[in-house]
């Protein structure tokens, strides 16, 4: 179900429209035009909305930690203007409950895609530059990446749960990690698996995700936070 709501989605962004239409084609998927023979979509968009982001975050990084170093800076940037931070904003923002999108693609978790939600956040900055200008795109920008940008600062962004995990636990030593495949549910097309990560024989975290990959950084995601390594 496509649930674009002008209003709602406003109030969720905190930014309204004078060109409403921006708007509309940021939320909108490429499968959902193609279905409804509507040309608009927000391919466009994400490609303006990721060099409006990377400057945004490029001149707040630069003005504000004028004492880090050039390569510092660009690990910083790096680490808060990737997929999985944008995931993180469009997760808050609860944006893939407002893409339009085809049947097919629900169907086959589309509304749920890291990749999809990533990309409609950027398509969104894009739609706020066009329409209000640069000033209110960086206050969008530095209001939802406000927590990602103090956790990358304190070098608390974990882009791979898994590897962090294993790096904890075998501190010391060799540790047996292992990531069972506990069950999945649903048809080939939109599959979710559920995985158990074992220390030895103690459960640590579960997780689950559309794919087996997915669901195991879940699970060490999940333990992490058990060992109080991250917060959640």
């Amino acid at each position: 179900m496509n649930n674009f709501n002008l209003t709602v989605v406003e109030e969720t962004i905190g930014v309204k429209f004078n060109n409403d239409k921006l708007i509309k084609i940021a939320l909108t998927h490429s499968s959902y035009a193609k279905q409804f023979k509507d040309g608009s979509y927000n391919e466009r968009l994400e490609f303006l909305g990721d060099s409006v982001l990377q400057l945004c975050i490029t001149e707040y990084l630069f003005t504000n930690y004028k004492s880090k170093a050039e390569g510092e800076l660009t690990k910083l940037r790096s680490l808060i203007v990737c997929e999985n931070s944008l995931y993180i904003v469009a997760q808050k923002l609860k944006l893939g409950n407002f893409i339009r999108m085809s049947r097919g693609e629900e169907l086959t978790g589309g509304r749920e895609r890291t990749s999809i939600q990533a990309d409609a956040v950027e398509a969104v900055i894009a739609a706020i530059y066009l329409d209000k200008g640069i000033e209110e795109a960086s206050k969008f920008i530095l209001r939802e990446f406000k927590d990602l940008i103090n956790k990358a600062i304190k070098n608390k962004i974990i882009l791979d749960f898994k590897t962090k995990l294993q790096e904890h636990l075998q501190v010391n030593g060799e540790v047996d990690i292992n990531y069972e495949l506990e069950k999945y549910e649903g048809p080939p097309h939109n599959r979710r698996f559920f995985v158990n990560v074992l220390v030895g024989n103690k459960e640590m975290g579960r997780g689950s995700g559309l794919s087996k990959k997915e669901a195991e950084q879940n699970a060490a995601k999940k333990a992490l936070v058990s060992l109080e390594v991250i917060d959640e």
